[in-house]
């Protein structure tokens, strides 16, 4: 580990026991967003009934903030741990559902935004432990390789989940899901995060509300330039980039290049290939990279993709166009998530990160106009509109905010 830089990260023993347990339960959300949004589409064939599915699992979006404020109080390792907790009952009632052959849409549905009021703050709690755990001189080069257990997940989730449901039913499917989160919350049991001032943040803790930590999270943001600058634009390639590359792939691998679950799988995974490829690359060049221009280049070349991945009508050219949009969508999201770790006060983590999640409400307001958009004038003209306004939107960010971003010492 020593000899290879990309690796020091794992001499923090926290990050040990975290890369696994993030990789495990990665896993598990990806087959099982793959198996459920297929479902939905094949027993409903509604491409709107798909985008309310993909809405759904960020349905606790406005809670985020909140998960962020308890893991400053009470530890983000406890939080997480908890969280899993969760994933793994929804997965183990779907698997007896399942079993039972007493599936169906509504019963799905449900479940998901069950499961969807905790699962939009899980990144934000895993990146606020990291940056607990590993030393600061670290830290970039350790949510790289974080961000592996995400990219790989949508590899080996997606192909193993298509996969598992075709050769063996859905019911054995969610047997291996339901491992993979039960193997994945046991390992989070074992982070530890050494924090010098937690007993004064807990005595602290008893005499503010919860509220009063949320509203002082938001205003550090809304005060820092450069945190407003980079939660903005989570907000915007949230709104309009995710919802062609996340919601939309199962419609366009049943309707627009005609194939079936095997089809799917491997556009996911080509998108997932391309975003393992950037997060690598920048774990190896942590080091030098100067995250703000890393940010807004990614974006601008992850929006151009998909504008041609819009007019792509072969199977081929769109798995290319994914791979090459995955590449940059994974260099902006490690470097936004490098920037609000690397510019936040440590006592102020959780809530930056909490904050930052809010921003991921701009992906289920973009999944369900996506789906309006799609049966009225087709795949292709509605990912042109969202690739079109968010290219536009991210140059003006970066004029807007051009000291921030160009200055080589910016914050």
């Amino acid at each position: 580990m020593r000899r290879l830089a990309v690796l020091a990260p794992f001499r923090a023993r926290g990050f040990r026991f975290q890369w696994p347990a993030d990789l495990l339960t990665s896993w598990a959300s990806e087959m099982e967003t793959l198996i459920l949004g297929w479902y939905i589409l094949v027993e409903t064939g509604s491409v709107l009934l798909l985008t309310v599915f993909g809405a759904l699992q960020f349905l606790g979006t406005l809670i985020a903030p909140l998960m962020g404020v308890a893991g400053d109080r009470i530890g983000h390792r406890n939080v997480m741990f908890a969280m899993r907790t969760v994933y793994l009952l929804l997965a183990a009632t779907l698997m007896a559902l399942a079993f039972a052959r007493a599936l169906s849409p509504p019963v799905v549905l449900i479940i998901v935004g069950l499961n969807g009021m905790v699962r939009p703050a899980d990144m934000g709690v895993r990146t606020a432990l990291i940056a607990h755990t590993v030393p600061h001189d670290l830290l970039i080069g350790a949510l790289s390789i974080a961000r592996t257990t995400v990219d790989s997940a949508r590899i080996a989730g997606a192909l193993a989940g298509a996969g598992l449901v075709v050769a063996f039913g859905m019911g054995p499917a969610y047997v291996a899901v339901t491992s993979f989160y039960a193997a994945g919350a046991l390992l989070t049991l074992g982070v530890t995060t050494p924090q010098p001032h937690r007993r004064a943040e807990a005595v602290t803790a008893r005499v503010t509300s919860p509220w009063h930590d949320l509203k002082e999270g938001i205003s550090y943001v809304l005060s820092t330039r450069g945190l407003h600058a980079a939660t903005w634009l989570a907000f915007l390639v949230n709104a309009t980039a995710y919802p062609v590359t996340n919601g939309l792939l199962p419609y366009v691998a049943r309707d627009v290049y005609g194939t079936d679950q095997t089809g799917l799988g491997y556009l996911v995974a080509s998108f997932a290939a391309g975003a393992l490829l950037g997060s690598i690359t920048l774990a190896v060049a942590a080091g030098r990279a100067r995250l703000q221009r890393v940010l807004i280049v990614s974006c601008t070349v992850w929006y151009a993709m998909l504008l041609v991945l819009a007019q792509t009508g072969s199977m081929r050219g769109g798995m290319l166009c994914l791979v090459l949009a995955g590449f940059m969508q994974s260099m902006s999201m490690v470097s936004l998530s490098g920037i609000l770790m690397r510019a936040t006060d440590p006592r102020f983590r959780g809530r930056v990160m909490g904050v930052r999640m809010l921003a991921i409400y701009g992906l289920p307001f973009g999944l369900l106009g996506a789906g309006a958009l799609v049966g009225r004038i087709g795949f292709g003209a509605t990912a042109t509109i969202y690739a079109g306004v968010g290219l536009v939107l991210t140059l003006i960010t970066a004029m807007r905010w051009r000291a921030e971003v160009w200055r080589p010492a910016g914050p």
